[in-house]
């Protein structure tokens, strides 16, 4: 009898449907940055107006703004798109990731 109750939990596990596949932490399903044509924006100013077209333009989901002389985290994130910016506040980069 005891080996059947320790059994029991083994034969539901098999009956058990496999885990769908786990979802990248923080990333936003249905966006994935496309920096193809983004270049248009290099020169403009760094501002709200700037980052939402920008957003609109890469199908992003998060932008990431990065100042002169800042660190960043090098995870690759495929709804982000990272803006950097010149010391005089104007885009001298756009790129995914």
């Amino acid at each position: 009898m005891r080996s059947a109750l320790f059994l029991a939990p083994c034969l539901l596990a098999a009956c058990a449907a496999a885990p769908a596949e786990p979802a990248v932490h923080g990333e936003t399903p249905g966006h994935t940055c496309n920096a193809a044509g983004a270049d248009q924006f290099v020169g403009r100013q760094g501002t709200s107006e700037t980052g939402e077209a920008i957003l609109r333009a890469t199908h992003a989901a998060v932008l990431r703004w990065v100042p002169p002389g800042t660190m960043v985290t090098m995870d690759f994130r495929q709804d982000r798109v990272t803006v950097r910016l010149g010391p005089d506040n104007r885009v001298t980069q756009v790129s995914c990731g």
